[in-house]
């Protein structure tokens, strides 16, 4: 499958008026360029995480979006496949990404800068190629700095996820299934054929699908 990537940009405002560009994919190279936010610390410190996000980005398949100020990094968002030892990956299907993280500095939460950096990333027209997933598991979410309860954060997270395009969908994932607050998200694009849909729909309902293959002996 080849990766087509195709840059699009948009402009924001932040609260305080400064100007915030939206764009990508941007390559490692380009991402060099700027500064990231010593704030954006969700997954891991700063400095590892960017270092993340410039190894992504030199995956043929991986996209990085990013909200920036003039010379910093302050959001952003990740696409790329599953990992090899998560379920996602297990009938090894090029045409399915993971939206693996989003993050925006907490002082610029509030200009809608996560829901733009997905309005973004669908600009690009290749990603009707792609099934796209994003698995969303409560502990994951800063209940604390929000100050939202369990379900009012996934209430916003869905009202987020939304305006790229993804939504709930049920699966018997173990992990996702042990708290009912956790969630698949997926997003099928318009050029995803029915067989690779049938595939994921298996892959979904992997522990169904597995049971059914060994009761049948296959």
């Amino acid at each position: 499958m080849e990766h087509t990537k195709t840059y699009h940009a948009l402009c924001r405002e932040s609260n305080n008026g400064d100007s915030i560009t939206i764009e990508g994919p941007l390559s490692s190279e380009e991402l060099g360029n700027f500064h990231f936010h010593e704030h954006l610390t969700a997954f891991r410190p700063a400095p590892k995480q960017f270092e993340a996000l410039r190894s992504i980005a030199d995956f043929p398949e991986g996209r990085i979006i990013v909200a920036r100020t003039e010379d910093t990094i302050i959001g952003y968002v990740t696409y790329l496949h599953p990992d090899p030892l998560e379920r996602w990956s297990e009938f090894k299907m090029e045409e399915l990404m993971e939206l693996g993280a989003i993050e925006v500095v907490p002082s610029y939460r509030g200009a809608k800068l996560a829901s733009g950096l997905l309005q973004v990333s669908m600009m690009d027209d290749y990603m009707e190629n792609y099934i796209i997933i994003s698995t969303e598991y409560y502990w994951h979410w800063d209940l604390d700095g929000t100050k939202l309860s369990i379900w009012d954060y996934r209430k916003v997270m869905e009202k987020m996820m939304a305006t790229g395009g993804l939504l709930p969908a049920p699966t018997d994932d173990p992990e996702i299934i042990s708290h009912p607050a956790n969630c698949l998200m997926v997003r099928i694009g318009k050029e995803v054929t029915d067989d690779s849909v049938t595939t994921f729909d298996k892959l979904r309902f992997l522990q169904r699908y597995q049971y059914r293959n060994m009761r049948e002996g296959l």
